[in-house]
């Protein structure tokens, strides 16, 4: 019998790490670590599991020391903190198995792991286990092809202390059908979205809900929507009768592409069942920067329309936004000040143009010799892994200009305003009103209400809402933390 310690490294406080928000409602965490716990589904049962996530706990050596294999899986942004578990690791003599995104694009800079599993676990894990036990493990296993979904366990959810947690998370489908030329998704997941079953989804919520969880499920997809007639005629519908039956006990959100505007149907059945926010990739509104990488899906769109429309069925916008394509010019920094503020998309993540490895932005620019470093997963932290053709100073400082405004108080408030009046929320079920949701009302009226210098577009936003707009309260002052978190990691929150 095996032991067998899963870990996952620690993230630095990023833009959606909401490290500063998560205060207010005393979680550690946002989401626990679904690749980890999908994996533990695929350990023979009688085998010892622990689970330690870096971002809600302390790896200890102890820890260390329980395991005969420690599992590590992460994201590039986790590279640090990877790289020191399997250090400490080493030092104590535990051998190390790691895998997912981060292993997967870089398998060449963590030779000292033990055996590397690439690509899918559902490929992978199979065979690494079959060595395992015959007694002959590789160093790295690889796989051609994509995983059958089909196949893909209900994570082992007993080994996550839910309570750390802001939202859970479940995975319906992967791959994108586009192919937009700085994006590695369909590097690692490929372009043909693969889905499970109504039923698959179905037994993951119920183990979900088992968990007396009720609040948020983040459907981690990287386009939810990749297959639109799936999920109008058997998905959300089956998702619909069981959130019915249950009283609705859960929120979900998503990422999804913008041609969702183009579908009333599916916008339409996603808020009944109880889809309340879905992130967008807008990049830029730059119809030459849009051509230059690929992204088809948003070319020759009015980009404010479609995202007025989303919000109109129910569904809050957050976007991503890039500056620092070739195409760009010191005008797209105002357009795109002016495009945050007009759309109402509060949640506006705006971060400098980088080149992961694998995707074809990565190539063209190696092929150009413009690669100057690694990517460390980070793109709103001033850095960038090629050399641009802007002029640095002009990018940088236009950067700034961008995420001071869009964040001061008077222009976040202001689109909060904007974006609660467009809003039109599906109304089911009854608010809920935990010690949590109490306590970040009080900790918000003390912070941003009495101690913040945005105090008075604090007041204006709490009367305004609790008064002519009730039913969308709640999300007012979950939004209104936000700001207090952007403000944070942008460096701003000394601005009026």
């Amino acid at each position: 019998m095996m032991k067998i310690l899963l870990v996952y490294p620690e993230s630095p406080k990023t833009f959606w790490s909401f490290s500063y928000a998560l205060k207010f409602i005393s979680k550690k965490s946002s989401f626990p670590p679904l690749g980890l716990i999908t994996i533990a589904a695929m350990l023979p049962g009688t085998w010892e599991k622990r689970l330690v996530d870096m971002n809600t706990v302390a790896l200890k050596d102890k820890d260390i020391k329980w395991a005969d294999y420690v599992f590590i899986s992460a994201m590039i942004i986790q590279k640090e903190s990877a790289r020191e578990v399997i250090d400490r690791c080493r030092i104590l003599g535990v051998k190390t198995v790691a895998g997912g995104p981060l292993f997967t694009c870089e398998p060449s800079e963590f030779e000292n792991v033990d055996h590397l599993l690439l690509y899918e676990g559902e490929l992978t894990f199979p065979e690494f286990l079959g060595d395992l036990e015959a007694g002959r493990p590789k160093h790295i296993y690889t796989a051609d092809g994509w995983a059958d979904l089909s196949q893909t366990p209900v994570p082992l959810w007993k080994l996550v202390d839910i309570r750390k947690y802001a939202t859970l998370n479940i995975q319906y489908s992967r791959g994108c059908p586009f192919n937009c030329d700085f994006c590695n998704v369909t590097t690692l997941f490929g372009h043909t979205p693969r889905t499970k079953s109504a039923d698959q989804v179905l037994r993951e919520l119920d183990a979900i809900y088992a968990l007396g969880w009720k609040g948020g499920v983040f459907f981690v997809d990287d386009n939810f929507i990749g297959n639109k007639k799936k999920l109008k005629e058997d998905i959300l519908p089956a998702i619909i009768n069981w959130m019915e039956e249950r009283k609705y006990p859960f929120s979900f959100l998503t990422e999804a592409s913008i041609n969702l505007a183009d579908d009333e149907e599916l916008m339409q059945l996603m808020a009944i069942a109880g889809f309340n926010a879905v992130f967008v990739g807008v990049e830029t509104v730059d119809e030459s920067s849009l051509i230059e990488c690929n992204k088809v899906q948003n070319k020759n769109r009015n980009m404010v329309e479609c995202v007025k429309k989303m919000q109109h069925y129910g569904l809050q916008v957050q976007g991503g936004f890039i500056v620092g394509f070739d195409s760009d010019n010191p005008s797209i920094f105002k357009r795109m000040i002016e495009f945050i503020q007009e759309s109402g998309i509060v949640t506006a993540m705006v971060g400098l143009l980088n080149a992961p490895k694998g995707t074809q932005l990565y190539q063209r620019l190696m092929e150009e010799g413009r690669i100057s470093s690694s990517f460390n997963g980070n793109n709103t932290d001033m850095s960038m892994n090629f050399i641009p053709k802007m002029n640095p100073n002009v990018l940088f400082n236009g950067y700034n200009q961008i995420v001071s405004t869009i964040y001061s108080p008077e222009q976040y408030y202001k689109r909060i305003m904007n974006f609660l009046k467009e809003y039109q929320p599906v109304k089911f079920g009854g608010m809920q009103f935990g010690i949590n949701e109490i306590g970040a009302l009080l900790k918000a009226i003390i912070q941003l209400g009495v101690i913040g210098r945005e105090r008075w577009h604090y007041w204006r936003l709490f009367f305004w809402s609790a008064f002519r707009k009730p039913k969308v309260f709640p999300l007012a002052i979950t939004l209104s933390i936000y700001g207090y978190h952007f403000r944070k990691i942008f460096g701003t929150d000394g601005a009026v």
